[in-house]
């Protein structure tokens, strides 16, 4: 067994350098980097999950190591976007309320070290007029803070308003490159107001190397946008973003079946993590008219692709939420593991419907925010999605327990993760 001996330390750093070699001492322990340590979370005492892979090993962050907040300012929006949750359910408007925020606040005050927080959720943060002022709230406890907004009430006021709250990252909206496929997406927008609002907000930044708040672009593709993906990079790239998170479409409503681009993906996943696989390794080749073809093939193969000394699609069975250290507020102060937990809503998975019931730890009104995450419950619930042994109803979806998220057929109770696409690397937020 390998035994991994971690060094006292203090002060993490955030940017590592290029290189950096762990060692082995005279009783045989690997030693990491006091940094690379910290960055991780990999404090004395701390479990790791280790998964050996080809050529190397894969260390898993622990699951007692918090790194991200999502905080939902509101479910309410001034769009009706065809992609949105709310055609999944039925909950009432809503919005958080300052008393919530605030034990949020004082939660994060208790944290050893300090998590990114990110304001977005279902509904458009700047519906809510307090938005801003958390912003600086946050930033003034040393939090790295980001917000998705679908770019419409950016206005000059509000630009210049979050840019002198410290705001680090500002993720918009683009679902499409032309004024025609953007509205057939998000319903009520006008790309030509977005892309001003967006222009305006880049000229307002300070100058300099490095401009902060930093731009990212998010994209959802479907059937009916995938052919714009490439105007909006370009367009993302024209506008300074540093950033650019690509998901499928989540079918949220029956017709909304017939726009995803994963349907043969899913079906590979039978072929893939914990199960003999054919392996097939790739090099580095032009990506042009005359080997595109072969080479989506290739990655389509079900195989077990490595592409120039890397794994392709390797996030199966591993989810992101709890890999990366998040846990999600909804906008009333209900903790979970992670967005697609925060509400309770119908989606559609292999050609039925699906219901993904709402699971909440804990209220923050209630309990602070590091003894909700360190609660022994939800620690052993995310070290069980760490091994991901869950049903397999992204690629089966044979019985009826796979038409929602309360048991499966492997004895898992709620929630029961076995037909989550955002685990199979298909669907993902920034």
């Amino acid at each position: 067994m390998l035994d991994l001996k971690i060094p006292v330390f203090s002060n993490p750093i955030s940017t590592a350098p290029k290189v950096q070699w762990a060692e082995v001492d005279d009783q045989g322990r690997l030693v990491l980097p006091a940094e690379v340590a910290a960055q991780f979370g990999l404090t004395p005492g701390a479990r790791a999950r280790i998964d050996t892979i080809q050529n190397g090993l894969r260390l898993h962050r622990p699951a007692t190591h918090l790194t991200k907040v999502y905080v939902e300012p509101t479910i309410d929006c001034n769009l009706d976007c065809i992609t949105c949750f709310r055609h999944g359910w039925d909950e009432p408007q809503g919005k958080m309320t300052e008393a919530t925020f605030a034990a949020i606040l004082a939660g994060l005050a208790e944290l050893e070290e300090m998590p990114t927080v990110y304001f977005g959720g279902i509904g458009e943060p700047l519906v809510n007029r307090h938005t801003v002022e958390w912003i600086v709230r946050a930033k003034a406890l040393g939090a790295r803070v980001e917000m998705i907004t679908n770019g419409t009430l950016l206005t000059e006021r509000r630009s210049r308003e979050l840019i002198d709250a410290g705001l680090d990252v500002l993720w918009v909206s683009i679902d499409g490159a032309s004024p025609e496929s953007y509205a057939d997406v998000r319903l009520g927008a006008e790309l030509p107001r977005v892309l001003e609002n967006l222009k305006r907000f880049r000229r307002m930044r300070k100058g300099g190397h490095y401009p902060k708040p930093e731009i990212g672009i998010t994209f959802v593709a479907m059937r009916r946008n995938i052919a714009d993906l490439p105007k909006v990079l370009q367009m993302g790239k024209e506008l300074g973003a540093m950033h650019f998170n690509v998901s499928n479409v989540l079918p949220v409503t029956e017709a909304l079946q017939a726009d995803t681009l994963y349907a043969r993906t899913l079906r590979n996943l039978a072929y893939l993590p914990g199960r003999v696989t054919p392996r097939l390794s790739l090099p580095k080749m032009e990506f042009n008219e005359l080997t595109r073809e072969a080479l989506m093939a290739a990655f389509q193969s079900g195989y077990s692709v490595n592409y120039a000394g890397n794994n392709w699609g390797d996030a199966n069975d591993a989810c992101n939420y709890v890999e990366s250290g998040t846990l999600s507020v909804a906008y009333n102060g209900d903790v979970s593991p992670c967005w697609p937990l925060m509400h309770t809503h119908t989606t559609y998975l292999n050609g039925k419907p699906r219901q993904n019931y709402k699971h909440a730890i804990a209220n923050v009104r209630d309990r602070g925010l590091r003894e909700i995450w360190l609660d022994p419950t939800y620690v052993a619930y995310r070290e069980k999605v760490q091994s991901f042994a869950f049903a397999p109803c992204t690629y089966c979806g044979g019985c009826e327990m796979s038409e929602e998220n309360l048991e499966d057929c492997y004895g898992n109770t709620a929630p029961a993760c076995g037909g989550c696409v955002w685990a199979q690397g298909v669907v993902q937020c920034p």
